[in-house]
């Protein structure tokens, strides 16, 4: 059984991931601060069946200084690592010259800093076993602009340009390297959105509605699979044709 770390899966996109790629057979190791109801009724539902499975690992993505422990642990007790999917963030609004250093700092540490340090030490694992798959969670933020989400969206757009380079260094290797950028999900998120925020969203779509959880994870499970062995240093859009 592949074993695949899904950062931030315990609600939200993270937890669809999750959800998908347990259903096709993965072993996903899920890494959040603390593990939800949902999370959990999830990988007790899994027990016993013989096909995929999910581990809960406890962890603040914030103590980066404590990641190559981190997946040293989790090489040993679960063995060689095939999938990492760099999902947990923060996305606080705010415009610029309003925010703090605190706030700003965070952000650039958990969405941009985060995600580059624990790939460093996952990859060690994956070049021993000449394979892997990397999968970035970016957002259609990072190439298109929203008033309030400067530094959330130079966070995102930082990670796609991690995601081009990485690519090439990793490519001999046999090691694909690609992101996501989802658009407006209808996640915990949207919904607390005000109603006519929420429909001029959908008006904007092409096809006239928000995209799915689950619409992110099928793309998630795709890059991982056999079938996207030649797709490396994309951005797949997600977001039902909002910027198209």
């Amino acid at each position: 059984m592949r074993n695949v770390i899904v950062t931030g899966a315990s609600r939200g996109l993270g937890l669809g991931i999750a959800t998908a790629l347990a259903a096709a057979g993965y072993r996903v190791i899920a890494v959040a601060r603390s593990e939800s109801e949902a999370l959990r009724g999830l990988a007790a539902s899994l027990l016993g069946r013989g096909q995929g499975e999910v581990r809960f690992c406890p962890f603040d993505l914030l103590e980066t200084q404590k990641m190559a422990e981190l997946v040293a642990k989790l090489r040993k007790e679960s063995g060689p690592l095939y999938g990492l999917i760099n999902n947990a963030a923060v996305g606080t609004a705010g415009v610029l010259a309003m925010m703090r250093d605190e706030e700003i700092e965070k952000l650039i540490h958990l969405n941009t800093l985060s995600p580059i340090v624990l790939t460093r030490y996952v990859v060690r694992s994956m070049m021993s076993e000449q394979a892997g798959r990397i999968v970035n969670i970016a957002s259609i933020a990072a190439a298109t602009g929203f008033q309030g989400l400067a530094v959330y969206s130079a966070t995102k757009a930082s990670l796609i340009g991690f995601t081009r380079s990485l690519a090439r260094e990793l490519g001999p290797l046999g090691i694909t390297v690609n992101a996501v950028a989802p658009g407006f999900v209808a996640t915990d998120m949207t919904h607390a959105m005000a109603p006519e925020q929420l429909e001029k969203i959908v008006r904007r779509s092409a096809l006239r509605r928000l995209a799915e959880p689950a619409d992110v994870a099928s793309t998630v499970e795709f890059l991982l699979s056999d079938k996207a062995r030649n797709i490396t240093g994309t951005t797949l859009t997600v977001d039902a044709g909002g910027s198209a």
